[in-house]
């Protein structure tokens, strides 16, 4: 797919990973629209970055994991655009849940913004995308889909439901629409980690260091521009995914 000229919608693309993807498709000229939850001035600021880059730039809020609310977005978008071209589900919330555990709202809200909030977003713009005679969705899944670590069972959950979401999806829609996944690993560090806790995590990689959130968007616009590709996944994770054959070396 050429971007230039088409409509993108990036759910959570207004801070961190998802604002880089923002960014990179308005830079191939994408006319973007960056969903927001709760960060309304980051995304209007994002929006803003996009439309120096000589694109249009829409930020519209909804909460991707209520039906109704996605309902609306894809209203306020078709009336404006008339539909996307490319779709990125890049919507998460990265909370701890450990088992057993009383906290089963944090369970429901990591699981619902991964799973849910995906299903329905696609599903609310597939009609409008098929109209409009196909496009490119591309799911941002996680490592912990393929390697679980303790205390985040939810976002693991979450993101293995997300990769099997992208298979189903790349059947159920092709020929017409393709959808591909991101698997992202070390590219952003929390705020609170220190030097000791992203040395340990960088020396988890073959790479031996962390990688940016334009190395992510960097995949996510192969997969939009990639005409041939549907039902795959790209690892961003400096090859933390084959960590354990170096540990046996």
């Amino acid at each position: 797919m050429n971007i230039q000229g088409k409509v993108a919608l990036v759910t959570g693309g207004a801070v961190r990973v998802g604002k880089a993807i923002t960014l990179m498709l308005a830079a191939a000229g994408a006319n973007v629209v960056v969903n927001y939850n709760a960060s309304a001035e980051a995304a209007e600021e994002t929006a803003a970055e996009a439309r120096a880059l000589g694109v249009e730039a829409l930020a519209v809020q909804c909460d991707v994991a209520d039906w109704s609310s996605v309902q609306a977005m894809a209203r306020q978008v078709n009336e404006r655009f008339g539909g996307v071209d490319i779709l990125v589900n890049s919507a998460s919330y990265f909370g701890k849940t450990q088992v057993p555990t009383d906290d089963l709202d944090t369970w429901h809200r990591v699981t619902r913004i991964s799973i849910d909030g995906a299903f329905y977003v696609t599903n609310a713009f597939a009609p409008a995308m098929l109209g409009r005679g196909g496009g490119a969705i591309v799911n941002i899944v996680d490592l912990l889909a393929w390697t679980p670590r303790p205390g985040f069972t939810a976002h693991a959950v979450g993101k293995t439901g997300l990769l099997a979401l992208t298979h189903q999806l790349a059947l159920e829609l092709a020929p017409a629409v393709r959808v591909n996944a991101v698997a992202p690993g070390a590219v952003m560090a929390p705020p609170d980690y220190d030097e000791q806790q992203r040395a340990a995590i960088a020396d988890r990689t073959l790479l031996g260091r962390w990688g940016s959130a334009e190395d992510v968007a960097g995949a996510v616009r192969y997969l939009v521009e990639a005409d041939y590709v549907t039902g795959a996944t790209i690892h961003v994770d400096g090859g933390e995914h084959l960590a354990q054959y170096k540990q046996h070396a």
